[in-house]
């Protein structure tokens, strides 16, 4: 580190952000629309494909700079999924209502429910 406190890019570090999540990977400052952001690489670890997140300086709690191994372990030990997919669940509706988007009126042929109301 300099003494203006910035890092030799890239440098292994343990991150902790605002809500109690922590992250480790190699770290460096880049400029995303015109802000500086932190960047971190997390390496590939137990079965999970290696990613990149951003992050902006408000979020960051702590960065504790360490060596590859460390962050490599640290990486396995705080292991998060970077994106996760998340979709409804089918479940079966009450008789004649509709269950499919394809099931639903045209948006010509719908009908305010709440036109009626005073």
């Amino acid at each position: 580190m300099t003494n203006q406190g910035q890092f030799v890019e890239p440098t292994w570090a343990i991150v902790e952000l605002m809500g109690h999540n922590v992250i480790a990977g190699q770290i460096s400052e880049v400029a995303v629309a015109g802000t500086a952001m932190l960047r971190v690489d997390v390496p590939a670890v137990k079965g999970m494909d290696a990613y990149t997140k951003f992050y902006g300086g408000q979020a960051i709690y702590a960065i504790t700079p360490t060596d590859e191994a460390s962050a490599i372990h640290a990486a396995e030990h705080f292991q998060k999924a970077p994106v996760t997919q998340w979709v409804v669940p089918y479940r079966e509706l009450p008789s004649g209502e509709p269950t499919y988007e394809e099931d639903f009126p045209d948006d010509d042929d719908w009908e305010d429910p709440w036109s009626e109301v005073d």
